[in-house]
C-alpha cells in the first residue's frame, strides 16, 4: 500500500530521537499469532527491531517493508490451527473458529512492548481496539485505499489509489475513443464510493456507479448510449465500485470468507458491460484497475498524510495519550478513540456529493467544503 513505507520510517526516526526503540512486527497481526514466547530459537522472520540505517530508503517504494496478511487473532479458523505454536492459549467460538488475543497478549508481554502502533483499515484496527479494551497501551494510524476508515476524512494510501485511477482512466480514453466503445473502469471500493466518486469527479467521465446507490441498468445504458452519441470522439466512459449494486441486487462476491468475514468482490462492472452490449448496438471495453489502484510509490499527498500520521502518532506517545486513533477531520489532525472504526460505517455523502438521478459525481455547494471533499 502506498505510504505504508513512509509512516514506518517516520516513526522509526522520530522514535529514536525521543529515544524510543522500534520493535517492526511482520505479516501484521500474524507475526504476534505465530510468535512462540517459549522458543528459545530466534524468531526475527516475525518479529525485529527497526533501526534507521536498515530502513531508510523504504519511503521511495509502495508496498510495505514489513509485509501483511489478513490475519484476525480474535478469530482463526480450524485449518489454521496446526500452523500455531503448540503451547497456545485460546478461547472456542463458534463456527469452529478460536480467539488466539490471549496468546498475543502474552507475546506483547515477552516482548516488554510498552505501546503498539497498528496501521491499517477498518478490520486491521478493529482488532487494536480489542487489545485497547485488553489493557495494552495502542495508537492507530488508518491507511486504506478505500478510504472507508470511520473516524478520518483521510487514510494512508487514497491519495495514491486516487492518482493511479485518474491516470488509468486517462490513459483508457485512448483505446475508448480508438475503438467508438463505452468504457467500464470497476475500482476497489466495498462499502464505501469514495473511489469511483473522486476519481469520476477528477477525471470528468460520463457516469459513476458508487456502493451507496443501487442503480438500474437499464437506465445507465441509455445515458451511455446518449453520452456516446453526444462525444464528437464517438465514445463514453465510465467508473463503478466493486461494491455496488443492481437495484434490488446485492454485490458480486466470490470465494471462501477471510478472517474478517469477507468474502471477494469484483466482478459487477463485466456485468454491467455484458448488460450494455444487450441493450445498446455498441461495443464495451471493461477494465478493472483493482491492485494497480494501490501499487507504486505514494504520490506527494500521500507522503505528507503518512509522515504526519506517523508524527502524530510517536508525540501521543511521547505525552502519554494512548488508546487513540489519529485522524482528519475538517482539514485538520486530530485523534479519535482506538474504538472509532467499528463503531460506524464511513460512506459517501450522497446529498452532498452525488446525484443518483443522473448517476454523476455533484458537489451541492463548494463553500466551507474541505479542500479535498473527503
Amino acid at each position: 500500500m502506498p505510504g505504508l513505507n513512509a509512516a514506518i520510517k517516520t516513526v522509526v526516526y522520530r522514535a529514536e530521537e525521543e529515544g524510543m526503540e522500534v520493535l517492526g512486527i511482520r505479516r501484521g497481526w500474524a507475526g504476534l499469532l505465530y510468535y512462540d514466547p517459549d522458543l528459545e530459537a530466534d524468531q526475527s522472520r516475525l518479529v525485529n527491531r527497526l533501526i534507521k540505517n536498515e530502513i531508510r530508503t523504504i519511503d521511495r517504494y509502495g508496498g510495505t517493508y514489513l509485509h501483511s496478511s489478513r490475519t484476525n487473532p480474535a478469530s482463526i479458523k480450524e485449518a489454521e490451527w496446526a500452523k500455531l505454536p503448540a503451547a497456545q492459549g485460546w478461547v472456542d467460538l463458534e463456527g469452529g473458529r478460536r480467539d488466539y488475543t490471549a496468546h498475543v497478549l502474552k507475546v506483547i508481554e515477552h516482548l516488554g512492548i510498552d505501546v503498539l502502533i497498528a496501521i491499517g483499515g477498518d478490520d486491521t484496527l478493529s482488532f487494536a481496539a480489542r487489545l485497547d479494551e485488553e489493557g495494552v497501551p495502542v495508537v492507530s494510524i488508518p491507511k486504506t485505499m478505500d478510504n472507508d476508515v470511520y473516524g478520518t476524512d483521510l487514510c494512508i494510501g487514497f491519495p495514491t489509489a486516487i492518482t493511479r485511477s485518474v491516470d488509468f482512466i486517462t490513459a483508457l480514453r485512448t483505446n475508448a475513443g480508438s475503438h467508438e466503445r463505452i468504457g467500464i473502469v470497476e475500482l476497489f471500493g466495498r462499502n464505501s464510493g469514495e473511489t469511483s466518486l473522486i476519481a469520476a469527479y477528477l477525471s470528468g467521465v460520463d457516469r459513476a456507479i458508487i456502493s451507496e446507490v443501487p442503480f438500474d441498468v437499464e437506465k445507465l445504458a441509455w445515458l451511455l448510449d446518449e453520452d456516446k452519441a453526444n462525444n464528437p470522439s464517438g465514445y463514453a466512459i465510465m467508473t463503478i465500485s466493486e461494491g455496488a449494486h443492481l437495484t434490488g441486487g446485492q454485490p458480486v462476491n466470490y470465494g471462501e470468507e477471510d478472517a474478517y468475514g469477507h468474502r471477494k468482490l469484483g466482478g459487477i462492472g463485466l456485468v454491467v458491460s455484458e448488460a450494455i452490449k444487450k441493450l445498446t448496438p455498441h461495443g464495451t471495453m471493461y477494465q478493472q484497475v483493482a491492485y494497480l489502484m494501490r501499487s507504486g510509490a505514494p504520490d506527494a499527498l500521500d507522503r505528507m498524510v503518512a509522515i504526519s500520521f506517523a508524527n502524530l502518532a510517536v508525540e501521543l506517545i511521547k505525552k502519554g495519550w494512548t488508546g487513540r486513533m489519529v485522524s482528519i477531520q475538517d482539514g485538520k489532525y486530530t485523534t479519535v478513540p482506538a474504538r472509532t472504526p467499528v463503531s460506524g460505517t464511513k460512506r459517501v455523502d450522497v446529498a452532498q456529493l452525488y446525484d443518483p438521478e443522473t448517476y454523476r459525481p455533484k458537489v451541492s455547494s463548494m463553500l466551507s467544503k474541505p479542500m479535498f471533499l473527503y
